[in-house]
């Protein structure tokens, strides 16, 4: 995760980070990528449930529940575990995660244990009602899915209507005090939309967006022809960071990040050098507090039957069920190759990562998306955009 509005509009510093001393446990939620302890942030899809089918859905959600979903006591079992482990944050998904009927007893505890709760949803059924119990329970955060202007959203999420739903499901959450934010997974069928994204963002008082770039996973798996180039990528990245720069210009500090391609982090402070050299070197003190993609370290996943993953998208490799041990002992076992290699993986890197100047920087970028494609787990991610020159370690 990259913080756009962070690092290239100077909404953070090195010292709002050092502050706290860095422990998960102490700081606020816009600064938990920074964490030295990395206690992971925890992506529970409570459902495979959804009353849509999107296009790019990682999870293979469907119109039923899967048979194997973790039972309540089993839900309130790892929930304790995660307290106990010292876990800062549960993100709630799906699926969708308002479908699963006991969501709020499953918040209300979580709000309860110390950590915070969000929820990732495509908020269709986010009404009036729904959006005060929410904020009444103590839930952090809001994350809506859109996929562009309404009739591009209408079609990746396969209802019509659906753009207008999950707008009312915004409004209907300012309209009680419950951040509330955007998420965008990006690709050639919808990334001439971002300038819209954006216009909503604005139009609409909107706090926080996040671009996801395209992860190859689930029914996303069908899209590699529609991942954008390497150009292409550069262009929305740019895009990104001007439109950034426009919100805090008008005096609106809306939290604005990437997602699932650390490149952004090297690209964004090479850009700085060439604007703003001395804002430049402080970005850097914060991408190596940063140090890129955390799948197995500082963030993690588990499945609605219990499974544990290193990410919501590494759904093909489990490293055990909270079924038959907690998500604690799970995660600190590296008996399991994988976990081991994933928690120190930059040792593990080939190709032209592995001789990347950036490569403490960006961790690596994902794994799982160099799968995909290469077969070979430590190959160099092929949605990285920066050229050799740019990655020499023979730059000063």
């Amino acid at each position: 995760m990259i913080g756009v509005s962070k690092l290239y509009c100077g909404a953070v510093e090195p010292g709002d980070v050092l502050r706290y001393r860095r422990h998960s446990g102490s700081l606020p939620s816009h600064l938990l990528q920074f964490s030295a302890d990395k206690r992971p942030v925890v992506v529970w899809n409570v459902t495979r449930r959804c009353n849509l089918k999107c296009r790019h859905c990682y999870a293979h959600a469907g119109a039923l529940a899967a048979p194997d979903e973790l039972t309540t006591a089993e839900a309130l079992a790892l929930l304790e575990d995660l307290r106990d482990f010292g876990v800062p944050v549960m993100l709630f998904s799906g699926g969708e995660p308002l479908m699963r009927p006991d969501l709020f007893d499953l918040v209300a505890k979580t709000v309860s244990f110390g950590m915070r709760a969000v929820i990732s949803t495509n908020g269709t059924l986010i009404t009036p009602e729904v959006a005060r119990d929410l904020q009444k329970l103590g839930l952090s955060y809001v994350g809506i899915s859109l996929d562009g202007a309404e009739a591009t959203h209408d079609d990746f999420r396969g209802q019509a209507g659906s753009f207008a739903q999950a707008m009312a499901g915004v409004h209907n959450c300012q309209a009680v005090g419950l951040k509330v934010g955007l998420r965008f997974t990006v690709s050639r069928l919808n990334f001439r939309e971002v300038a819209a994204i954006f216009d909503l963002v604005e139009e609409h008082r909107i706090p926080r967006i996040c671009f996801y770039h395209l992860v190859y996973a689930g029914r996303g798996s069908k899209l590699v022809d529609q991942a954008l180039s390497h150009a292409e990528t550069r262009e929305l990245v740019d895009l990104i960071c001007a439109r950034t720069r426009r919100l805090f210009e008008m005096g609106r500090q809306a939290e604005v990040l990437t997602v699932d391609n650390h490149a952004d982090g090297p690209y964004i402070y090479l850009k700085l050098l060439q604007e703003d050299p001395a804002r430049a070197a402080r970005v850097l003190e914060l991408l190596k507090m940063n140090e890129g993609n955390n799948s197995g370290r500082g963030i993690g996943c588990v499945s609605w039957d219990g499974a544990v993953h290193a990410d919501q998208f590494w759904r093909h490799h489990s490293f055990g069920n909270v079924r038959q041990r907690p998500f604690s002992a799970i995660w600190t076992d590296t008996s399991d190759p994988l976990l081991s290699r994933l928690k120190d993986k930059k040792r593990y890197m080939t190709g032209r990562c592995a001789a990347c100047r950036w490569l403490e920087v960006c961790g690596g970028n994902f794994r799982v998306r160099a799968e995909a494609l290469t077969g070979d787990l430590w190959a160099p991610d092929p949605a990285c955009y920066l050229t050799d020159a740019e990655i020499s370690r023979e730059k000063t």
